[in-house]
């Protein structure tokens, strides 16, 4: 259900002029880390990560983006001389995301209001939340959650393919205008 509805997002932003890496197209279950390593060898890239979630109200999309660590402890880390290669300009995989968390955000809100306006019962702004799969993207990134596989009827989901996809479409355009980036899902 998630590739379909992916390959719906990829065919639209397609259209729009982006152009569309996927991590998978099939069966396959790339690691998170290998979904990240995809996104963060292309410069320029905006991640999305596309889930169909086991709750929430059926028929509503809601956007999730990275919290960021307080600067504080990203400071102290630095200075406690325990990251070796902080001289070295290499990013600890675990707060490769630290970065972007405002283009994130910004992302996401772009998503969420495109989704409350087409999803009934969506809410307006994104989440924060650790999404494992974001904390090691080196771009904009945001995962994008689809209720529920409990609904009653599958088709529902499916249904959903087209207004979704145009969502994203507009929400990318908005936040990074086709030719000005490439787009990693």
């Amino acid at each position: 259900m998630t590739l379909m509805l992916a390959k719906w997002v990829r065919g639209e932003l397609e259209r729009n002029g982006y152009r569309v890496v996927m991590t998978r197209d099939g069966d396959q279950d790339p690691s998170f880390d290998d979904r990240s390593a995809v996104a963060n060898a292309h410069r320029d890239a905006i991640f999305l990560s596309l889930h169909v979630g086991s709750t929430g109200t059926p028929g509503t999309v809601r956007a999730y983006v990275y919290p960021a660590v307080p600067e504080e402890s990203t400071q102290a880390e630095s200075q406690s001389g325990d990251d070796e290669q902080a001289g070295r300009g290499l990013v600890e995989w675990d707060r490769a995301q630290q970065p972007f968390v405002g283009q994130s955000r910004k992302l996401g809100d772009l998503l969420q209001t495109e989704f409350s306006q087409r999803f009934a019962h969506s809410p307006e702004l994104s989440t924060v939340y650790p999404i494992r799969d974001l904390r090691s993207v080196t771009a904009p990134a945001a995962a994008i959650e689809i209720s529920s596989v409990a609904a009653p009827d599958a088709d529902m989901i499916a249904q959903m393919g087209p207004s979704l996809a145009a969502g994203i479409a507009r929400a990318v355009a908005a936040f990074q205008p086709p030719g000005e980036t490439g787009v990693a899902r």
